[in-house]
């Protein structure tokens, strides 16, 4: 069935939950995510979704829509997540950490780890402390010592004093540490957890799919779904994406914070970031469409802020992009979002993949004549075009 008009849909948000919990659960800090994929295209299988992956690791899954040519469209999202390298072992028998992505040293300082050597049985467990660790014996100085990753290291749990000790269970410099998340889901619908950013934008695309596939609704638009598994550090979706994608919406973590508008109760469309501003097109029709089917969507603009579509347009992706979040508390902190929030994004989701693109006809093909640029559409012109002079502009002579 392929609707005229988008319609809501039934959600099943318990397997929202389900999958997002899961998904939280398994370590995947950039450069080693070869598990959180194979769960993924796991749970893909299961909606009868087929994907493939990538040489560099991202999954790339399509949900037909009715027609064979012209433009498609593109859901993005990342299972990879900030972390930690051993970057030194150190004479006292802990690790110096190199980070993984961009992220404080403030909110690594008591994390519960794992080091993943090279032997795929032997993962040690740890934790992150501050060189002053002991109140005992530091007194005051643990409140003075300064932040910063040559202020902390991790003590491993296993009786060692040493390189050599460190040597002996296999770890080196390179092996991998994961920030253990502690997922919970309160009462009040709360989700805290460390990695939200950006597995909870993880299970509301997989869960607006189930959607599509319980309700047997065909996607207006064939759509191409990528996972990709380096956004954390900046390359993202530079590949991987068909080149008959007009349309790119990357969903990712919203900003909750003094002097931002993003909920955690509500869906969030960023209207620009660190980058730039989205696609003006792209982003008005996206609000349309909350607008009319009762979503509770608000827009904001981030400044520390990229995602996986920056990197899109900067590989030469020929496409207009925007980006959905979901509202986070304390991003790549102590994380939290709520349920409301992830509903109404995947609802949207839901709405936006049953809806025809933008511009359908122009945006067929890569380019066209600008006097056929359908603009009234969205931004006010004179209908003849530029034939008299710039548009809007009164004669001067």
């Amino acid at each position: 069935m392929t609707p005229s008009q988008p319609m809501p849909l039934p959600l099943d948000l318990d397997y929202l939950r389900h999958v997002l919990v899961e998904l939280l659960e398994i370590p995947s800090p950039a450069g080693r995510t070869d598990h959180v994929q194979q769960y993924v295209g796991e749970r893909l299988a299961a909606l009868g979704i087929p994907s493939t992956l990538t040489r560099r690791g991202a999954l790339s899954a399509y949900l037909p829509g009715p027609r064979t040519t012209g433009a498609d469209r593109a859901i993005v999202v990342h299972t990879d997540v900030i972390g930690g390298m051993v970057k030194r072992l150190k004479e006292n028998g802990r690790l110096e950490l190199q980070p993984i992505g961009t992220h404080s040293a403030r909110f690594a300082e008591g994390a519960h780890v794992r080091v993943f050597t090279d032997h795929l049985d032997r993962v040690v467990t740890g934790q992150v402390l501050p060189l002053k660790a002991s109140g005992h014996r530091y007194n005051d100085a643990v409140d003075s010592q300064g932040i910063g990753w040559e202020l902390v290291e991790v003590r491993v749990d296993e009786p060692v004093y040493d390189t050599a000790g460190l040597r002996a269970l296999g770890i080196d410099v390179g092996d991998f540490v994961a920030l253990l998340p502690n997922p919970q889901v309160t009462p009040a619908g709360y989700v805290k957890s460390r990695h939200l950013d950006d597995k909870a934008g993880v299970a509301a695309v997989l869960t607006a799919c189930k959607a599509l596939v319980d309700a047997g609704v065909t996607p207006a638009v064939s759509a191409h779904l990528l996972i990709t598994v380096t956004e954390e550090i900046g390359h993202g979706a530079s590949h991987g994406l068909d080149p008959d994608v007009a349309e790119i919406v990357s969903v990712d973590a919203a900003v909750v914070a003094p002097g931002q508008q993003s909920r955690e109760d509500a869906a969030t469309l960023a209207m620009g970031d660190g980058v730039g501003p989205f696609d003006y097109h792209l982003t008005r029709n996206l609000a349309a469409i909350a607008r009319e089917n009762g979503v509770d969507l608000v827009r904001d603009v981030f400044d520390n802020y990229r995602s996986d579509v920056a990197a899109a347009v900067e590989a030469g992706a020929h496409a207009r992009v925007a980006l959905l979040g979901f509202g986070v508390d304390a991003t790549h902190g102590h994380e939290r979002t709520h349920l409301d929030g992830l509903r109404h994004l995947t609802q949207l989701l839901c709405l936006y993949l049953q809806s025809e693109l933008v511009f359908p006809e122009w945006d067929a093909e890569p380019a066209g004549e600008l006097a056929k640029f359908p603009s009234l559409a969205v931004q006010p012109a004179q209908e003849d075009g530029p034939r008299e002079g710039p548009i809007g502009l009164p004669d001067l002579r």
